[in-house]
């Protein structure tokens, strides 16, 4: 019997925890700090959304909020953004995922793109400067090495082999690896429990390495990094379980979801090397988001695909 949406979403909230707790043992209080401003965030526009659709009873709002949708949605961004980000920053965000991205499209089920991407990437575009530095463990300014500074500063090393540079920032490359590796526990989790379609993240792993077999150039000063080192970096593990796999942005087809995931791994790749923002994964997903429907048309060759999270919610309902 397949799971109603506010079990996948309770299932997933789940999942994301323990890189939460991560992430704030790591850089500090300001990764919850983002996070409730962003789930308040994400529920008024939610709820404002629903409103002006014509949604006006109060039991009718609270039965449409308690998908969890919003709630995931506000996590993602969270765990994207610089500790203690800019209230006013978390709303347009949030308003930008929900409203924009998700209702803008005909809600839940029916978004092109990501919203929690869109959210971000929102942010990140129209305030630069606020994401170029994020905070160290304990640190009292805000200019350690870690979160997407550590890939920035990757990139632009002058002189230094990549086995140099990473034992130069043993510290910040162990905090990043520790939240990796959380971020891959609850992944694991949510595929042993069928809850996301592994493909894709198996995609992205793949992607990522095939673009290093060129890139990696054996570790030298002039090397892009090599596979393990971007998939424990950055936002990496958290988009490839919990983002890429949004049952409603990527196809439907399994072999699909291969490709789906393929591109957005060497996209990852291809923009941490060469392009102008640090991390990559807000735009790989949305330029992936944009070959989900001509993938959905090509012909099928399987029986089984993986449903979306509308037709799941038919099922369950009968």
């Amino acid at each position: 019997m397949a799971m109603k949406t506010p079990n996948i979403m309770l299932w997933v909230l789940g999942a994301l925890l323990p890189g939460v707790v991560a992430m704030t043992f790591v850089w500090g209080l300001g990764v919850i700090w983002n996070a409730a401003w962003l789930c308040a965030g994400c529920a008024l526009s939610e709820a404002a959304a629903l409103y002006l659709k014509g949604t006006r009873q109060r039991q009718a709002l609270l039965f449409e909020l308690q998908d969890g949708s919003a709630m995931v949605t506000a996590l993602l961004i969270a765990i994207c953004l610089p500790p203690f980000t800019y209230p006013g920053v978390l709303a347009l965000a949030s308003l930008a995922a929900i409203g924009l991205a998700k209702h803008a499209y005909g809600g839940l089920g029916r978004n092109l793109f990501n919203p929690a991407m869109v959210g971000y990437a929102v942010v990140l575009v129209s305030f630069p400067q606020s994401f170029a530095t994020w905070p160290g463990l304990g640190a009292a300014e805000l200019d350690a090495f870690s979160g997407a500074t550590l890939l920035t500063d990757f990139r632009y090393r002058t002189g230094s082999t990549v086995e140099e540079f990473e034992l130069g920032q043993a510290n910040a490359v162990a905090q990043q690896r520790l939240v990796a590796f959380w971020f891959l526990a609850g992944g694991l989790l949510l595929t042993y429990k069928k809850i996301l379609a592994w493909r894709v993240s198996a995609g992205m792993f793949a992607g990522v390495a095939l673009a290093a077999l060129f890139g990696y150039d054996q570790g030298s000063s002039l090397s892009l990094g090599g596979a393990f080192f971007h998939w424990t970096t950055g936002g990496f593990m958290a988009a490839a379980f919990f983002v890429a796999t949004d049952p409603v942005t990527h196809p439907r087809q399994h072999r699909h979801q291969v490709i789906f995931g393929l591109t957005v791994g060497v996209f990852v790749y291809l923009i941490r090397a060469y392009g102008t923002f640090p991390d990559g994964i807000a735009f790989a997903v949305l330029f992936a988001n944009c070959l989900t429907p001509f993938l959905n048309r090509l012909p099928a060759k399987e029986r089984n695909a993986t449903p979306t999270a509308e037709q799941r919610e038919q099922a369950a309902n009968g």
